[in-house]
């Protein structure tokens, strides 16, 4: 797929980029993204829920009434799960239980997730970048004339840059990441992607 490539500015120039088809022509693979994208918002969460178990409640261990000769179930101690404030029987335990896809998955769903993209005309290359003055509103100017001011977008690095995150860091709609940490979630939610000459390069390493 051949796109133009777009200035610091924002102005698109006379030169092109042939992103590789492996990569942004694949097949989209609509299960595989979604599983891809269950398994990082699951791995994600913080917070997980304990609740505690019979042997965990603080409560007397004596045997609520005899054995025999009352008429009632046989019991031990009022800490049993069938009574009010007792334990919780197969209740949740607190531990994080990590989800995982294989290498060769990953790759395949964020490839999938690049494609769908590059198929809605959402990929944008732009060099020179690392040139640009650290100020907002030259950050202002090229996603203006790119068409995305009004849209949510995120812009994707080969390194750091501290000019560009000056340029861009007090943009609302616009984020700021690594290709080398770029992955199916973040492609499907990237919005429009614009990716640096040098990040492509970072891309086609990884892929």
């Amino acid at each position: 797929m051949k796109v133009p490539i777009y200035d610091k500015n924002g102005k698109k120039t006379e030169k092109s980029i042939l992103l590789p088809k492996s990569i942004f022509e694949a097949k989209v693979n609509l299960p595989l993204m979604a599983q891809a994208v269950k398994v990082f918002l699951a791995n994600q969460r913080t917070a997980f829920s304990k609740a505690k178990t019979r042997s965990e409640v603080t409560g007397s261990t004596k045997k609520i009434w005899r054995q025999k000769g009352t008429g009632r179930a046989r019991h031990g101690d009022n800490k049993a799960p069938i009574f009010v404030g007792g334990g919780k029987a197969h209740g949740p335990t607190g531990v994080k239980k990590r989800l995982s896809l294989s290498k060769k998955m990953r790759q395949a769903a964020l490839k999938s997730a690049l494609s769908a993209k590059a198929g809605e005309g959402a990929i944008f290359v732009v060099d020179g970048l690392v040139k640009i003055t650290p100020k907002t509103k030259q950050g202002v100017k090229l996603i203006d004339n790119l068409g995305v001011a009004d849209k949510k977008a995120t812009l994707y690095l080969s390194e750091k840059n501290d000019n560009i995150t000056r340029a861009f860091g007090n943009l609302p709609n616009v984020s700021i990441n690594l290709a080398n940490k770029l992955n199916a979630y973040q492609a499907l939610s990237s919005g429009r992607i614009i990716f640096t000459k040098e990040a492509i390069e970072v891309l086609k390493k990884r892929l």
